[in-house]
């Protein structure tokens, strides 16, 4: 998937898994891209899966969580 396609997926999961509302899904993921979370994603297609998607989406949800 590209890049782009990547970031939908883990922001989608993360409202689905967490009932998080779009909205606040696609800042968290703005912020960790903002944070450089996902460069190597951009270098190298093979992190872009669906498997990662959904590890990355815990790791983000679960760091927002600590930030608060």
């Amino acid at each position: 998937m590209t890049y782009e396609e990547y970031l939908d997926e883990v922001t989608t999961l993360i409202t689905e898994l967490y009932d998080v509302a779009d909205s606040d899904a696609i800042k968290l993921v703005v912020q960790a891209q903002a944070a450089e979370f996902f460069v190597a994603h951009d270098d190298n297609e093979n992190l872009r899966t669906e498997e990662r998607a959904l590890q990355d989406a815990r790791t983000i949800y679960k760091q927002s969580r600590k930030k608060r």
